[in-house]
């Protein structure tokens, strides 16, 4: 079982034919991974700030399966599809929650880096420890 988040689809992340402008589910995506790390006691602001480690995108894959809309919640289920020394790819399925219906599919590799070099680096034990307890 993955890490479950939510997240509310509010006015301004619905275009013109109401539903979920496409982009706007990249931040639910990073909303979902923030609290990844947040409710496992690791502040996702100091990771970055104080031990200046960052995970930037190096690619993604998503499909669309239904239209969210104003008002609707997006319940996100967060797991790590692999794992290596230096990068995490994570899937994010995300379901409707008034129906349950999956409405998204994505997976987001990530590549842990140095803050202040931007340079790969391996995964620190603590953080290799959180996404073993989620790998797939």
């Amino acid at each position: 079982m993955g890490f479950r988040t939510s997240v509310q689809v509010r006015f301004g992340d619905v275009d013109h034919a109401g539903i979920v402008y496409y982009p706007h589910f990249f931040i639910y995506f990073h909303e979902a991974f923030e609290d990844f790390f947040n409710d496992a006691g690791i502040s996702y602001v100091q990771l970055l700030d104080e031990r200046r480690i960052g995970f930037p995108t190096v690619h993604v894959e998503t499909d669309y399966k239904a239209p969210l809309r104003y008002g609707d919640r997006l319940d996100i289920e967060v797991s790590v599809s692999k794992l290596t020394n230096r990068s995490v790819k994570m899937r994010y399925d995300g379901y409707r929650h008034r129906d349950g219906k999956l409405s998204v599919s994505c997976t987001i590799t990530t590549v842990c880096v140095d803050m202040n070099t931007f340079s790969s680096r391996e995964i620190p034990p603590d953080l290799r420890e959180l996404f073993e307890r989620f790998l797939a």
